[in-house]
């Protein structure tokens, strides 16, 4: 698809695009009414000025209460000093910060050759894309710890390694699953760096468990290991292995525990490869689908952690893929099963995001690092006789994803081959880890404790 050549057709364009990507999630998509939100406010709010407990609190109405590390918490106290408004206005801010953070990174240096046409056109393709757009509308933090990770990436692939593991450090504190990051540092052997970042970790959990030792030591004893506080194994939005597992109405440990085994040698390996190839990138994106895969529990909305590998399959020069799979997981396909998820068709389409990550693991291009490519584009034309000296350079600037190409600037954000970089609201629905269909009854948490707050809210 050819691209308008003039300015007034590029303004049309990007009209007609974000005229249609509002009036597709205005009606299609079901938004989540900040409930994720709701849940850290109203425990921040319980805990900090009615003397409830942090894991005590559900949302009225509901068995939904908090879930994280008592870190998390501590972090998140700011908004009980604020109404429930300005609480969903921060949250939109931080979120829309961190989401132009990772973009930043993940395009790299050459990140102002796309123009103002080709992030508009990255604007109105990210507004399609699942998880994002849940993760705006529950009000999640995981752009956030996705901007903390990406950010220790940097560091490291811009030789800034002084400062990095606080980003990962941080991110494990508040969420378990970025622990995974601090095993990617030891894989790389950048010792230092691991150490800083388990440094952090246990540091800012030792924190909470000054503020509040009652809650740390419940989390740590009890909450962390029962996940039914989480939500249903088997329901359709866990896109882990053991919501796979689960939907096929395994539930034994053992099976789940070795297949976890297995994607964890796949990781290493390939991982070391990048790693070893100079591809932090890449190195970076494995282990966020690592995370994905291996996590009991893996919303949807969890599933932002995929956008690194779109970085390196543009930047690798596999442009129709990345948009592909990009595509696949715009269409919310997995909720076609929410009902029933037997059979065939069910194992293979209530899965469907699974498989994206699965297939990702695998096959993602490692070795692809800026800098290393253009030493072989090098190497290659001193050993080879080459009609005219400037053939490597031609080919290193035609595999550049560029504004030239609509289906190039809608994934621009997420990858490029240029510099050392990281490469309206509807009625919601009551399951909050829901998208596309109303929600079925199923119990939510294990807890037999229930604060006094679930019945009447705290004031917004």
């Amino acid at each position: 698809m050819r691209t308008p050549a003039t300015d007034r057709g590029r303004i049309l364009l990007v009209l007609a695009l974000a005229t249609t990507v509002t009036v597709f999630t205005a009606t299609v998509p079901l938004l989540r009414d900040w409930f994720d939100l709701r849940v850290y406010y109203g425990t921040v709010h319980t805990w900090l000025h009615h003397g409830g407990r942090i894991y005590d609190y559900h949302v009225p109405g509901t068995t939904y209460g908090f879930t994280y590390p008592p870190f998390a918490a501590v972090s998140m106290a700011p908004m009980g000093y604020l109404g429930l408004g300005g609480a969903i206005t921060a949250a939109l801010v931080l979120n829309l910060a961190a989401l132009a953070v990772v973009l930043r990174i993940l395009a790299g240096p050459g990140w102002r050759r796309y123009g103002w046409f080709g992030w508009a056109l990255v604007a109105c393709g990210l507004a399609l894309f699942e998880p994002l757009r849940d993760t705006f509308s529950f009000g999640q933090v995981n752009l956030l710890l996705l901007a903390l990770v990406l950010g220790d990436g940097w560091l490291l692939s811009t030789g800034r390694g002084r400062w990095a593991g606080v980003g990962i450090g941080l991110a494990a504190a508040i969420k378990l699953t970025p622990a995974l990051f601090i095993g990617l540092l030891l894989v790389a052997r950048r010792w230092k760096a691991a150490a800083v970042a388990t440094a952090v970790a246990l540091a800012a959990t030792g924190l909470a468990a000054l503020v509040v030792p009652s809650a740390s030591k419940f989390y740590w004893t009890q909450a962390m290991w029962d996940t039914t506080r989480v939500g249903r194994l088997d329901y359709v939005s866990n896109q882990s292995l053991q919501g796979v597992l689960a939907r096929l109405g395994e539930t034994g440990r053992p099976l789940w525990a070795t297949a976890v085994l297995l994607v964890l040698c796949v990781w290493a390996v390939r991982v070391r490869r990048a790693v070893v190839a100079g591809d932090w990138t890449a190195a970076f994106a494995l282990t966020g689908l690592t995370a994905c895969l291996i996590s009991p529990i893996t919303w949807v909305h969890h599933l932002v952690w995929l956008l690194p590998s779109f970085a390196v399959l543009v930047r690798a020069g596999h442009r129709r893929t990345a948009f592909a799979l990009y595509a696949v997981m715009c269409t919310s396909v997995v909720w076609l099963w929410f009902d029933d998820s037997s059979g065939i068709d069910g194992f293979l389409g209530s899965n469907t995001y699974t498989w994206v990550t699965l297939g990702l693991l695998l096959w993602l291009p490692t070795g692809q690092a800026p800098g290393s490519r253009r030493l072989l584009n090098r190497n290659a034309s001193t050993t080879a006789a080459a009609p005219s000296t400037a053939a490597p350079a031609t080919a290193a600037v035609s595999a550049q994803p560029g504004p030239s190409s609509s289906a190039a600037a809608v994934t621009a954000a997420t990858g490029t081959a240029a510099g050392p970089g990281l490469g309206l609201v509807r009625n919601a629905s009551s399951e909050p880890t829901g998208s596309t269909r109303p929600a079925a009854a199923k119990p939510q948490s294990s807890s037999s404790r229930a604060s006094s707050y679930t019945v009447k809210p705290p004031p917004a």
